[in-house]
């Protein structure tokens, strides 16, 4: 944190609450101003773990039993639930929707990439924020299969 000038990180995903906080009342430094080197010594930091229970995390009722697929991110990017700035979402809570069909986009290098979905079905869950940055292999949106005849 030190070598960054954090005075304060944050980290939330998937239940897991993570708060680093200095307990010194450094100022951040001034935009503009070098970056302050700090001697190599471990400082105080206030940590707090916070796990969010089941019911809270879940936007659409699920059952407990029940197996949801998982849409990954193929690449690391930019989430984007839309394909602009103010247009509707590509899917939404309680959608179904179909094999192939374009569920959001992930910028990366400049480069806008149509998600497709690889299972047909009803949307359960968007498990990412619009606008949000997203890891390779990281779970998107949640989704109830379609029963196959």
């Amino acid at each position: 944190m030190a070598a960054h000038g954090l005075e304060e990180f944050e980290y939330e995903h998937a239940g897991l609450r993570i708060r680093l906080k200095k307990a010194s009342a450094n100022a951040a430094p001034r935009a503009g101003a070098p970056p302050q080197v700090l001697p190599a010594q471990p400082q105080a930091t206030e940590m707090a773990v916070q796990s969010v229970p089941a019911s809270a995390a879940t936007s659409a009722p699920a059952s407990v039993s029940e197996e949801l697929h998982t849409i990954k991110s193929p690449i690391v990017g930019t989430f984007y639930s839309a394909a602009s700035p103010g247009a509707p979402p590509f899917v939404k809570v309680g959608d179904s929707i179909q094999v192939g069909q374009v569920v959001c986009i992930i910028e990366a290098m400049k480069l806008m990439n149509e998600i497709e979905a690889d299972v047909s079905g009803e949307l359960v869950r968007v498990l990412i924020e619009n606008g949000q940055p997203v890891e390779y292999g990281q779970g998107l949106f949640a989704i109830r299969a379609a029963k196959r005849k």
